[in-house]
């Protein structure tokens, strides 16, 4: 009984820590996930009444409307997200591309060829309790694992999802500032309509201007008023029940429902592309988990997001039901900008997916938080959403037309989720084909026949979002063949071990001072472009690291998983392979140790490799040898000592193999870039060990002196051309968009941090 009690005191302190922490959560979510689906109430009744619906306003027709809400809102947001969805987070990820990546770790679905079998061993690579590569249909795992053209398919379906989210991050902050500025001419009825779209735009700009701040910040300044707004719009939505209308409530029951498409027929078909509008922000939910907890955005939506927006439609029913021929404006000078933040916040984390898994051209990624990792900006993106988003303003000028846009591109977003939830129960939470086929059936019906409506409006606004799918979808589609297609030149034109065994530990060339670290997409052999150079310049490093910086399908890769270190040839050769590998939330930073930690890394697997400490590690067979899984966060048995040490003097003193010229050009360069010359500038040495062996401890002495003699980076400059027996769609992709996509966006070396004055660039052509 004691030791009872002593647990639970021990616990209560940590717990108490997780519910404040929760609460915390909850009320950052409030002015980031939820302002979109707090605003919708602005719009959706305008919306649905918009069309031919007009002809049909008396009570029995806002009843019928207010049922299909109700259940839409219940069905939707808090039985397929709250309760289903949000439960399959890919490690405290969402979004169409976390499940993804989920299923290509829990079956072969993946078109990128760089993944081993040490992925797998990775902590974060299966979900607790779920046995790898299981499931409950065998059979349609192998099916898909074998068809390239259905993974194809699968992709570009993600693909859709992904560009449709990047097109309610144009389209929401429109409708949203659109539709609460038209509140204004409520009281200043002198106000013109183009004067709205002016002020429209203006706050569309500012809001735009403050992503910098980064998530935090924003959700600390909008949270308080979307809660004031939530309580308000609920509290008038019970009064409007009391005062204008108290049998409201027999609106809940679905058989209004079936009066309203009695009645209505087509016409309240076409009605649903308004009704939608109820639920739109509910893909935000999931897409924004990276920002909070699935726990938190479930408190805040039960607790008060769902409560006061049903008092609120309900209430809305009940003045409608008695002043058939009036809209309400009462609250549309309230908030004019907090539910755009919403699907802009997911925009940025869909683009960092996409680029880690190689479907994105290379941006800039700025963390704007110290203690939240997950909440990221994106410069690029951001003014690119910004322009599109005041153009649709100025082009459509209405709402009702950018409604049209909006819900065709949420219900996308919303079936695209249907559909990859249905393979998440099979190949990750390893359920009955059965129940995945119920879930895709129930609420895949429902989104399909909503996303029917919505078509229908697609010479009214609808084509929007269909462009911009159509042109992002094309931009990620385009970048990921062309790497895939460069990957697999690279493959098969990679130098052969027996040829690079047959030059000797020279490599038939000028081994000179350093350490030369040669980039690679190659996670097995040697990259083409070492020979290129080889050609060129018959000289190399004395140490030479094939180093390949690559993506794996989970969100997060701890520091001691992080490093891959193997060697290529014998040990005299001084060859190694360095693979770092980074999650698709993963950013590198500027003030990383990069060299440092490489050094020791391969220190500590000269070390590891000489004591055979095969149980500690784990090893994918290759041609050239076995790699080791090398802890960097764990100082115990290090191999060399490292020392810090300051003054710019020192340390050009230590480059030996530069010339007074090099020297100088790296003292201007330090002192241009403050953030190079502030990194930890340290000095290793071997230590004086009698049980090291004399070989392990040359081959460290080696390593130490390349590392104090100087770094040199090589990366390949390549050019990808078609071939010209190629297709004219292929040779259009890689000669024109590839092509443009490359030369426009930010350059490996700069998304890498590699300081300009150490890289050499290797010029290649391939033809793919």
């Amino acid at each position: 009984m004691d030791a009872e009690a002593g647990v639970v005191g021990a616990d209560q302190l940590p717990r108490r820590q997780y519910y404040m922490n929760l609460l915390l959560l909850a009320y950052q979510s409030f002015g980031v996930v939820y302002g979109d689906l707090s605003t919708s109430p602005l719009y959706v009744y305008k919306s649905t009444f918009a069309g031919k619906l007009r002809q049909y306003q008396d009570e029995e027709t806002v009843f019928g409307v207010l049922s299909l809400i109700f259940w839409t809102f219940t069905l939707i947001p808090l039985l397929k997200y709250v309760t289903i969805v949000l439960s399959a987070d890919d490690n405290g990820e969402g979004g169409p591309f976390a499940l993804y990546s989920l299923l290509c770790r829990h079956a072969k679905l993946s078109l990128l060829p760089n993944q081993q079998a040490a992925d797998e061993e990775l902590s974060t690579y299966y979900r607790n309790g779920f046995a790898p590569r299981n499931g409950s249909a065998p059979w349609l795992r192998r099916f898909l694992e074998k068809h390239k053209k259905m993974r194809t398919v699968l992709l570009l379906i993600v693909l859709c999802g992904a560009s449709m989210v990047i097109g309610d991050g144009i389209l929401t902050p429109a409708i949203s500032v659109l539709s609460s500025m038209s509140g204004l001419q409520v009281r200043a009825t002198g106000l013109e309509h183009r004067s709205v779209v002016l002020l429209s735009c203006i706050v569309l700009v500012g809001l735009f201007a403050l992503q910098h701040r980064g998530t935090q910040k924003v959700a600390f300044m909008f949270a308080p008023i979307v809660i004031i707004w939530l309580f308000s719009i609920g509290g008038i939505g019970l009064y409007n029940i009391l005062h204008w209308n108290p049998n409201i409530y027999q609106a809940l029951s679905p058989y209004y429902m079936v009066k309203f498409f009695r009645k209505t027929g087509k016409d309240g078909w076409i009605a649903l592309g308004g009704i939608l509008l109820s639920m739109t922000g509910s893909e935000a939910m999931f897409a924004d988990l990276g920002h909070f907890t699935s726990a938190s955005v479930r408190v805040a939506f039960v607790t008060v997001i769902y409560p006061c927006l049903i008092l609120q439609y309900m209430g809305h029913a009940a003045f409608l039901s008695k002043n058939t021929f009036h809209m309400p404006t009462g609250f549309y000078d309230t908030i004019p900008v907090v539910g755009s933040q919403a699907v802009i916040s997911a925009t940025f984390s869909i683009v960092k997916q996409c680029h880690a898994l190689g479907c994105f051209p290379r941006v800039k990624v700025v963390h704007t938080s110290r203690w939240i990792y997950g909440q990221i900006y994106i410069p690029e993106i951001n003014w690119i959403l910004m322009v599109l988003c005041v153009a649709v303003t100025i082009a459509f000028r209405d709402t009702t037309l950018i409604g049209n846009a909006y819900g065709i591109a949420c219900m996308t977003v919303m079936l695209v989720t249907t559909f990859l939830m249905a393979l998440i129960v099979i190949f990750v939470w390893q359920r009955n084909i059965i129940f995945a086929l119920i879930f895709l059936a129930f609420f895949g019906s429902i989104e399909a026949v909503y996303l029917s409506s919505s078509l229908m409006k697609v010479p009214q606004g609808g084509w929007v979002p269909l462009v911009l799918a159509f042109i992002f979808m094309s931009v990620m589609y385009i970048w990921h063949y062309g790497l895939r297609r460069k990957y697999q030149f690279d493959l098969q034109n990679k130098v052969s071990m027996r040829s690079i065994l047959s030059l000797g530990p020279s490599l038939g060339i000028v081994r000179v001072p350093g350490i030369g670290l040669i980039y690679t997409e190659l996670v097995t052999g040697v990259p083409s472009i070492f020979s290129h150079f080889v050609t060129n310049l018959p000289a190399f490093h004395e140490v030479l690291v094939f180093l390949c910086v690559k993506s794996v399908p989970v969100p997060y890769v701890s520091p001691d998983e992080r490093y891959l270190v193997g060697r290529i040839g014998p040990k005299e050769y001084r060859m190694y392979r360095c693979i770092v590998r980074y999650g698709y939330k993963d950013v590198q930073r500027d003030d990383d140790n990069f060299e440092n930690m490489l050094v020791m890394s391969i220190a500590k697997f000269i070390m590891m490799e000489a004591e055979d400490a095969s149980s500690s590690a784990s090893y994918d067979i290759a041609n050239e040898g076995r790699m080791a899984v090398i802890t960097t966060t764990d100082d115990a048995g290090t191999p060399l000592a490292m020392r810090d040490f300051n003054g710019l003097a020192d340390s050009l003193t230590t480059r030996s193999s530069k010339s007074e010229s090099l020297r100088s050009l790296q003292s201007s360069y330090e002192q241009e870039y403050p953030t190079v010359s502030r990194r930890r500038r340290v000095r290793f040495e071997v230590p004086e060990d009698d049980d090291m062996g004399q070989q392990v401890k040359d081959e460290l002495m080696a390593l130490v002196e390349a590392k104090h003699a100087g770094v040199a980076y090589i990366m390949g400059h390549s050019y990808i051309k078609a071939r010209r027996s190629s297709s004219f769609l292929k040779k259009f992709a890689i000669d024109v968009g590839y092509s443009f996509l490359r030369k426009n966006c930010r350059g490996p070396s700069v998304t890498l941090h590699i300081p300009h004055i150490s890289l050499i660039e290797v010029g290649m052509i391939y033809y793919v």
